[in-house]
This record gives structure tokens, C-alpha cells and sequence, in this order.
């Protein structure tokens, strides 16, 4: 049943405050005004539920993961509205699974009888059948979607994902780049007792300390992706940008533009004997959470390249919001010990991913042990390399 005043209302209002608040203060208001239920990501009530996302550009078009298609299929008998919020406009879209084109992110192994992988916001049809997908034309639509028997949109959507065609491109090393991959173990150990490592370590620790207050600010902010950006853009971005972020973290403003870039470092040394790429992890040691880790394929590009050596720098956050850090090794025993792959986040043509285990995290940084396992180290790469 489609309760039309009640999305005019939600429409009205978001259209009120177009270019006031982030996409988090957007949700918040929305879920107050309209006295919605939250769960993970999904403000919701009997009448729609409603997802927001960003984007940087006033364009409608973005392509942002947007949700799971094992948790549309909850809420795919009520209107399922997205929102992307820009910096000066609100787009809504319908995006109940008539309106999905494909099922874009993590879906390789997607089934009728296995509901797998994401969409994304270029999944979700601006058209269809030659109604423009927006708020006056959101009851037409939705009447057709209540006709559509979910069974047909999933075996639609099953089809079309299987059709898509691999982007990335699987690393195969040569003869001599395995090598230098399986001598990263000896470049990694030999790294960790340099004086080059104190001295990275040092650096980034002073970076940590400029930035305390607003590391401690950040802790509170509940979208964990959000905050990783944060917490990483505050150690790594130059004075000006960090000094600009951490005003508005002070003040409770809208927050500038964050840009992130999708590598496989956060943050690259160069010394005269070694070549350093660093993810920085940031963790609240209060809460649960299994930090994404690697991609397989850009480690061992990475791994095969003369110097290389690839750290992890880990910031925990504790309930006093007291800061913990600590420089560890890609094969530090409590790390790889904690580590997993992820297929399920693999693309079509990729190794996959690394998952770290929260408590491992956490006990790195409350009983670090700088131990690497020679043998384990030297089994767990080649094991990426086959894989």
C-alpha cells in the first residue's frame, strides 16, 4: 500500500533542507521529524524505508555501494527510497528490486538460491519504461512494482549480474617477481629492527599527537567508513586541509570534502634501502568490528617491486577516548594469526581481500608482540600467490 501523503511529506521536507546538513545530520533529522525506526543503515516505518548517500558533485548519478540485496528484500514490500544528498541538493530515487538494473558489488557467487552481493547507485534504473524514476512518479512506479512478483525481479537480476564482465585484471607475477614476493618476509624482518623504522614510527606518532583532538572528536562518529577517513585524513592530509577538518569536527559544521584515494597505502616513506606502503587502520576498542583489509592482487604488485615493505598502523580509540597506536608488520604473528581472505569481496577477475579479527586488532594494541613467524609468513604469501 502506498501512503502518498506521507512521502509527499518526507519529499517536502527533504527538499526544505537541500544543502543543509551531511548526509549522517540528514539522516538523524529525517529519522526525528518522521519518528523512523534505524537499523544498520536503514531508517524505516510501516508506510517506506530510506537509505542516504553522498556524493561530492549536484549530479544524480553516483555510484556509491548503496545496500545489500539481502537487505532490500526486507523492505521490498514497502517503497524503498534512496537519497542521495549533495552539496546542494537531495535526489530521491525508488529502488525496490523492480528498479535495479543488476547486482553490481561482491556478487559473483549470486543465485536464485543464494542472495548475494550489493547494488550501487548506477544500478538503480533513472527510467523506467519511460517514467522518470522521481517523487511524482513514485506511486506509479511503486503500483507496478506491487505487480511484479519478487521471484521474476530476482531471476532478472540473477541473469543480468551474471553478464557483467570483469573489470580488474588478476596480477601474475614472472619468475622473478614471485621471488622478490617470497623475499618480502627478509626485506619486512630487516625493515622492523632498522632505525628507519623507529624513525617511521616516531613520525607518525608526532602526526597522531597535531591531531589528537580531533582523533578523539571522530571516535564518537558511529559510520565506521566514515571515520576510518577521517582518522586517516587528519594523520596523513597537509596542515591547511587538516587544520580546516579539524574545525568543523570542533564546531559540529558540515565537513569539507574528505578524499580518500582507493590504493593499497594510506601513506608511502621512501628510504634509501626500503620503499614503505602503510594502511592506517583505526579501531574503537570498545566497540565490535572486523576492519577490511588488503587487496590480495595490489599487495603482491606491491610485494613484487624492489624495497617494498607494507605496514599496518593501527589507532585505537578507548572509552576514555584515550589514543593507542602501534606500527605493526603485514606478517606480525598476532596480525596474520587474526587474519582472513574474503571471496565474498572479491571482484570477478581477483584474489580477493583480507578481513583483520577485531579482538587481534586490539590485542595488538593493548600486548604488542613484534614476533614474526619466519615459516608461517613465508607459507601464508605463497598461499596468495596460488591463490
Amino acid at each position: 500500500m502506498y501512503n502518498k501523503n506521507m512521502i509527499n511529506d518526507l519529499n517536502a521536507f527533504l527538499q526544505s533542507v537541500k544543502g543543509k546538513y551531511s548526509k549522517d545530520q540528514l539522516a538523524d533529522e529525517v529519522q526525528k521529524h518522521f519518528g523512523l525506526l534505524k537499523k544498520r543503515s536503514v531508517l524505516y516505518c510501516d508506510d517506506f524505508a530510506i537509505r542516504f548517500s553522498y556524493s561530492k558533485t549536484d549530479s544524480p548519478k553516483f555510484s556509491n555501494v548503496v545496500i545489500s540485496l539481502s537487505t532490500l528484500i526486507k523492505y521490498d514490500s514497502i517503497p524503498f527510497i534512496v537519497c542521495l544528498t549533495t552539496p546542494s541538493e537531495n535526489y530521491l530515487f525508488l529502488a525496490n528490486t523492480t528498479f535495479l538494473t543488476k547486482i553490481s558489488h561482491s556478487s559473483k557467487q549470486l543465485r536464485i538460491d543464494n542472495i548475494r552481493g550489493s547494488f550501487l547507485g548506477n544500478d538503480i534504473m533513472y527510467d523506467f519504461d519511460g517514467i522518470t524514476n522521481e517523487p511524482s512518479n513514485f506511486e506509479r512506479l511503486f503500483n507496478i512494482h506491487e505487480k511484479t512478483p519478487f521471484e521474476v525481479n530476482l531471476a532478472r537480476l540473477v541473469e543480468e549480474t551474471k553478464n557483467i564482465v570483469a573489470k580488474g585484471k588478476r596480477f601474475a607475477p614472472t619468475k622473478e617477481q614471485k621471488k622478490c614476493i617470497m623475499s618480502s618476509v627478509d626485506r619486512t624482518i630487516s625493515f622492523m629492527q632498522s632505525k628507519e623504522f623507529v624513525q617511521l614510527n616516531d613520525d607518525l606518532n608526532a602526526k597522531v599527537q597535531e591531531v589528537k583532538e580531533g582523533i578523539e572528536i571522530a571516535a564518537s562518529i558511529d559510520n565506521i567508513n566514515l571515520r576510518g577517513r577521517i582518522i586517516e585524513y587528519l594523520i596523513t592530509a597537509e596542515d591547511e586541509q587538516k587544520e580546516k577538518l579539524m574545525s568543523c569536527l570542533r564546531e559540529g559544521s558540515v565537513l569539507p570534502e574528505i578524499f580518500t584515494a582507493d590504493e593499497l597505502g594510506d601513506y608511502e616513506q621512501k628510504f634509501p634501502n626500503y620503499v614503505i606502503q602503510m594502511d592506517i587502520k583505526s579501531k574503537r576498542m570498545f566497540s565490535s568490528s572486523n576492519p577490511k583489509g588488503y587487496n590480495i592482487d595490489k599487495l603482491l604488485s606491491f610485494l613484487a617491486t624492489e624495497n617494498s615493505v607494507y605496514l599496518i598502523y593501527i589507532v585505537g580509540i578507548d572509552e576514555n577516548r584515550k589514543i593507542h597506536t602501534q606500527l605493526c608488520s603485514v606478517f606480525n604473528k598476532q596480525l596474520l594469526n587474526g587474519t582472513r581472505i574474503q571471496d565474498h569481496w572479491a571482484g570477478r577477475n581477483s584474489r580477493g581481500v583480507s578481513q583483520y579479527d577485531g579482538k587481534a586488532i586490539e590485542c595488538i594494541l593493548s600486548s604488542f608482540d613484534p614476533c614474526i613467524d619466519y615459516e608461517k609468513s613465508k607459507a601464508f604469501i605463497e598461499k596468495l600467490i596460488e591463490k
